[in-house]
This record gives structure tokens, C-alpha cells and sequence, in this order.
């Protein structure tokens, strides 16, 4: 009888100890996945499903709270729900993310995203936005705003020709240009409505 209470004893022992060497495997892994776990991941996975509002806290200050719709490895773009269009935010201009609780946690899961949406960096977007004459309002990290039209977007600035909001551009409603670095915009204001691929 002391027998079997001692084997249940150790068999009882081994169990424990299996469960707490596969806790410790567990967590580890876990740990691992996060350390790989880059920003880009985190925000397509609050773009793919968001529950509420985010709050994106800007270089110069300023704060905008939105749905964020479509993200890449250097941009954001969140609807805030201003009656123009998207807000295209890059990463390098902003200061803090503050979604819900659970959305931060679901973030920590990650997205895979596509190997499409891996190569659509700020520059790409700002390229297409020039092919598609999307009208646009530059807020700059000091706080300025610059309305216009994209020119043309190189690989770390961009040409801004300079319009009343609401004009086309055209030569003649032109009143001057910009060349501005990607390192001092804070925002994007796309201000006509564009589908994020």
C-alpha cells in the first residue's frame, strides 16, 4: 500500500515538473515571437481588425484619434473621420500609439502582411498619389501646412506645387513650390477620398 501512494507520489512529481519545463519552453517561445515582432506587423494587424478608436500622438505635439485602415513598413493611414480624406501618417513621425486594451493585445499577435504591402513604402504611396494628382494638405513636424499637388515624390523628399484647397492644379492657380523632406512631415491630408490596396 506505501508502494502505490509512493509511485503515485513520483509519477505526481514527474508530472509537475514536465508541466512547468513545457510553461518555461512555452514562454520562452513567446518571448522569441515578440522580440521578431516588428511595428509594421502590429499596425497591420490594428488595420486588419480594430475595435475602437486610436489615438496617434504626432512629432510637434499634436494628436489625432482615428481607425487606422492600411499601414506599410514606414506609413500609417488612419480615417479619422474628416470629410476630405485618410490621413497618411509616417512612422517616423509618430510619438505614440494609444489603442484600446484589447486591440493592443490582439496587436501583439501580429499580421502577416503581403509581400506587396512590405515593398509599398511612403515614397511608393507619395508616387502614386503624384500619378493620381490627389490633391494634398503637408502638416509638417514644426507645425506648418502646405496645400497642393505632388509633383513628384524621389526616394526621401517630394515637390509640393503649391494651390488654394478645393483648385486643380493647373499652371495658372499655381502660387509657388516646396521641395520637402520626408523627415520633417507629420501627416499627409489626402484631401480627396483613396483606396488603400
Amino acid at each position: 500500500m506505501r508502494w502505490d501512494r509512493f509511485f503515485e507520489d513520483l509519477e505526481d512529481q514527474l508530472d509537475s515538473e514536465w508541466e512547468a519545463e513545457r510553461a518555461a519552453l512555452d514562454t520562452e517561445a513567446e518571448r522569441l515571437r515578440l522580440a521578431r515582432l516588428s511595428l509594421f506587423e502590429r499596425l497591420s494587424a490594428l488595420a486588419d481588425r480594430v475595435d475602437g478608436p486610436v489615438t496617434v500622438d504626432l512629432a510637434g505635439g499634436s494628436s489625432v484619434d482615428g481607425t487606422p485602415i492600411a499601414a506599410g513598413p514606414d506609413w500609417l493611414a488612419v480615417d479619422d473621420g474628416a470629410p476630405r480624406g485618410a490621413l497618411l501618417v509616417p512612422l517616423a513621425a509618430v510619438v505614440a500609439l494609444g489603442p484600446s486594451h484589447a486591440d493592443l493585445l490582439r496587436s501583439a499577435r501580429g499580421a502577416t502582411p503581403s509581400r506587396l504591402r512590405e515593398r509599398m513604402t511612403l515614397g511608393f504611396v507619395l508616387r502614386d498619389l503624384a500619378r493620381r494628382r490627389v490633391p494634398v494638405t503637408l502638416h509638417s513636424t514644426d507645425g506648418r501646412e502646405y496645400s497642393g499637388t505632388i509633383d513628384r515624390a524621389a526616394s526621401d523628399h517630394l515637390d509640393l506645387a503649391l494651390h488654394d484647397r478645393g483648385t486643380p492644379r493647373r499652371a495658372d492657380l499655381v502660387m509657388g513650390h516646396r521641395l520637402v523632406p520626408f523627415t520633417a512631415l507629420a501627416g499627409i491630408r489626402l484631401e480627396s477620398p483613396v483606396a488603400f490596396a
